[in-house]
């Protein structure tokens, strides 16, 4: 077997840690999930630990009661470590970027979490390239940083054409300031969040309409967050999402108003 593709990870996980993404994924795959001929998604760099792996069995499945499930980990260890959590639909397997499915099998997801903060920003395009064209038709790469308990979460979903959008989802009542989720920008943002930038440009705007809509925070941080996601479309950037995905502390943007100057 050859050797799989990139690095091992610190393995750092928590039950629960990815709910927000999860949420998400559900929610804009859902229909690309119901009409698959092979409900399949992949978690590439689950960990130390299965959780992830099972928890998003579980969340697909609410959508697709066949939806399946395999577990990649470039640790021939942690895939030791996880056969005791193997059940119908979820598998674990020896693997990296290459994606090694069995008999040419092409994901209709493929979820990596908190796997490229270790790489260099100048890698990250390649990754991308390379994840990407191992996804069924319609199927999505999600890509993205949490914080250790999953409370603060930024990911870009990248279809098979390229990068679509950003999103960035927190608990509301651990922020201050929506530019507190800076320091979870995935490794192609996060060294962009300077003056010059697109992306420090918009959390530059996003903090300005979180403090214009100060007088909502007596109605609570959620419909603080509606207002100032509100006035972040009406002052032109591209928010792709609706209020109903607002109340949940989740904002999601066009990747071409946040791409890196030069990208």
């Amino acid at each position: 077997m050859a050797r799989p593709v990139g690095t091992i990870t610190r393995g750092t996980t928590n039950p629960n840690r990815l709910r927000r993404m999860d949420r998400w994924i559900a929610f804009a795959l859902g229909a690309e999930l119901r009409r698959a001929a092979d409900p399949v998604a992949v978690d590439l760099g689950y960990g130390a630990a299965p959780w992830t792996a099972v928890e998003l069995l579980g969340r697909l499945r609410t959508v697709r009661p066949d939806a399946q499930v395999v577990g990649l980990e470039i640790d021939p260890a942690r895939v030791a470590a996880a056969e005791p959590y193997r059940r119908d639909g979820l598998t674990f397997a020896h693997g990296g970027f290459e994606v090694p499915l069995p008999d040419r099998r092409r994901p209709v997801l493929i979820r990596a979490a908190n796997v490229l903060r270790q790489y260099d920003e100048t890698e990250v395009p390649a990754v991308w390239d390379r994840l990407r064209a191992r996804l069924a038709p319609g199927g999505l790469l999600v890509e993205g940083t949490c914080d250790e308990i999953g409370r603060r979460h930024v990911w870009v979903a990248i279809g098979p054409e390229g990068p679509r959008t950003v999103t960035f989802a927190t608990r509301l009542g651990s922020l201050d300031r929506p530019s507190d989720l800076a320091e979870r920008l995935p490794k192609a943002l996060i060294h962009r969040n300077v003056p010059g930038e697109p992306v420090h440009a918009f959390l530059t705007e996003f903090d300005r309409a979180w403090a214009t809509a100060a007088p909502f925070a007596s109605l609570g941080a959620r419909q603080r967050w509606i207002r100032s996601v509100r006035l972040l479309a009406e002052s032109g950037w591209p928010v792709t999402d609706r209020a109903d995905r607002w109340r949940q502390g989740e904002v999601t943007v066009r990747w071409e108003a946040l791409a890196p100057r030069g990208a």
